[in-house]
């Protein structure tokens, strides 16, 4: 086995719950300290309800690890990997705890969000500092791998998907197909703050929307239309969150005469309650209300390109030390790690 440049890979997750009791518990761990209207609350509880109380990202992320364990093996590298969540079990510190007790030195670590923006990096960071403390003297060092939103991997993955969801429309529906690529919306400001430079959260989303569909037209022949979409809005009415929503936009589409579409959901990196619910319930649902054809392309999850894109960033240290001004808490600083000097 060859030497790898860390002791381990941390897998950081959102983390879901697996049982109906844990719903409650989990959404107040979610919504500590966020201004989230009550009836946002309930709309989400009902979701995890109506799926029986367990979120899928859980399992995937398990899944996840089992692909990434496989990948090292076969690489020749005597790497374990480790998964740990900020809002259900397994817990982020009690998995640093395990880390040290294993005694693992130093550890990379593999954000599940492929995009910049303060809740896909910085909190992220943020909890990873809380972790650390809690675990005190001995707790590995940890590096953060950079995104992976523009590793030639991820997009193959997604263009794979998009392929294979244009696969389940008749063929006379899909040289007419649009792609409506979706994503997670957020506060504009917080987009707006996203990345060193700013507004980093939908460009690099437009750089996977626009390269996933140049990979489309040449392995299909056909150059589709596309947009980029958002789901999942949780925050006060005033307060203005990227738009448009997905469903506004099928409505759209269908009143200027498109007839079907792709959704492809290339703002997650594997099936969750967002993907579950916001498309294959209620966007899929209003397809059919406005007359579209519509297929849903799947995640990322554990296609091999994505595995071994992971893989590589590991492999080749791809760390990267996130500026102080980069996607700020807006609630105000908290201690982070996986930062740089500037």
């Amino acid at each position: 086995m060859r030497r790898a440049p860390y002791d381990a890979l941390l897998v950081l997750s959102f983390g879901g719950p697996e049982r109906m009791e844990d719903v409650g518990p989990f959404l107040q761990n979610v919504t500590a300290g966020r201004d989230v209207p009550p009836q946002r609350l309930a709309e989400v509880t009902g979701h995890y309800l109506a799926a029986g109380g367990r979120s899928p990202i859980n399992e995937h992320n398990s899944a996840l690890v089992a692909a990434l364990e496989q990948e090292f093996e076969t690489r020749g590298l005597a790497t374990p990997v480790y998964w740990g969540n900020r809002n259900w079990h397994p817990l982020l510190a009690d998995e640093l705890a395990r880390m040290r007790d294993d005694g693992i030195g130093t550890a990379a670590v593999f954000l599940t969000s492929a995009y910049s923006s303060y809740s896909g990096c910085r909190q992220y960071r943020e909890d990873l500092a809380a972790a650390a403390a809690s675990v005190g003297p001995g707790a590995p060092r940890l590096d953060r791998l950079r995104h992976c939103f523009d590793h030639p991997g991820f997009v193959h993955a997604n263009a794979d998907a998009v392929v294979g969801a244009l696969q389940q429309l008749s063929a006379e529906r899909r040289s007419g197909v649009r792609l409506v690529f979706v994503t997670h919306s957020i506060p504009t400001a917080m987009a707006g703050t996203s990345g060193p430079a700013g507004d980093a959260y939908v460009t690099q989303h437009r750089v996977v929307a626009e390269r996933v569909t140049a990979e489309v037209a040449r392995r299909t022949g056909d150059r589709h239309g596309y947009d980029l979409v958002y789901c999942s809005r949780s925050g006060p009415p005033a307060v203005p969150w990227l738009e448009p929503d997905v469903n506004d936009h099928l409505g759209t589409l269908a009143a200027t005469g498109v007839s079907a579409v792709v959704l492809a959901p290339i703002g997650f990196l594997s099936d969750h309650m967002e993907v579950m619910f916001d498309l294959d319930t209620e966007a899929l649902g209003t397809a059919r209300s406005v007359g579209l054809a519509a297929a849903r392309a799947a995640t990322a999850g554990t296609h091999p390109a994505f595995v071994a894109a992971i893989a590589d960033l590991f492999v080749h240290r791809a760390a990267v030390g996130c500026p102080s001004r980069c996607c700020p808490n807006p609630r105000g600083p908290r201690p982070a790690l996986c930062g740089a000097s500037e």
